[in-house]
């Protein structure tokens, strides 16, 4: 489903040097898996994820998605492409003046949706995360988890085959936290959608992902198997000294 092959990238700092976030990298993540990317924080986890969806454009490297090589498109290609790539934020990324149901319906719009259809969709969006009776109410009246369940409803709109969810419970409490994985967990069962997680805590990798990568200083260093919420003695480990470092 999702292929990096040698994918790098750089930034330029402010006093003209460069800093290298991901260092010839190739991953490979499967159709209907939930995969983490995982390390401590500057370990390249977030470029790596943007670079699957292109919000940053690698500098060398390839990203194929679903079969399609991302970064040999034209840019009305790649708009299309990424209809099939939804996108969960930490900070929710939710239009302020816009209510519940016109957040969701957003990237429906931008992609020629008749009215009907988006009504129908919206309604279905809000009915898999459990917001049906906040569809009229504004982002200023929600929880902290409610303003992620709409971002995750948001991304679910276009039915997309890929989810990449960016730190998505890292601004949560952790009662708020369990309630965000199993709805991603649920979408993933349900819909067979692909999700791809940034996160800093063990939790979540333990509680939903499949497989977890391990980054440090823009490198995978360990691509870990996680089976129903354990892990291996050599998985165990290395996310332990994660932990208490």
């Amino acid at each position: 489903m999702i292929h990096l092959q040698a994918v790098h990238k750089r930034f330029q700092r402010p006093d003209g040097g460069w800093f290298t976030a991901v260092e010839d990298t190739s991953l490979s993540i499967g159709a209907g898996e939930i995969f983490g990317l995982i390390g401590f924080s500057g370990a390249g986890k977030s470029t790596l994820l943007r670079l699957i969806n292109l919000l940053e454009r690698p500098d060398a490297g390839a990203v194929i998605v679903d079969g399609r090589d991302l970064t040999s498109l034209s840019a009305r290609e790649l708009r299309r492409a990424r209809q099939n790539i939804g996108m969960v934020f930490q900070q929710f990324n939710l239009l302020t003046n816009r209510t519940v149901a016109d957040n969701v319906a957003f990237p429906l719009e931008v992609a020629g949706w008749s009215r009907a259809d988006i009504a129908a969709r919206v309604d279905e969006c809000l009915d898999v995360v459990s917001l049906g009776d906040r569809a009229r109410h504004y982002p200023a009246q929600l929880s902290g988890g409610q303003k992620q369940r709409v971002g995750i409803a948001r991304a679910l709109a276009s039915r997309p085959r890929v989810i990449l969810a960016d730190e998505p419970t890292s601004a949560l409490d952790p009662r708020t936290t369990q309630s965000i994985l199993e709805c991603l967990k649920n979408i993933n069962e349900r819909f067979g959608v692909t999700v791809v997680v940034v996160t800093h805590e063990m939790g979540v990798i333990r509680s939903i992902c499949h497989r977890a990568a391990l980054l440090d200083h823009g490198r995978i260093a360990e691509v870990m198997d996680v089976v129903d919420g354990s892990v291996d003695a050599r998985t165990d480990l290395a996310l332990s000294l994660l932990e208490a470092a």
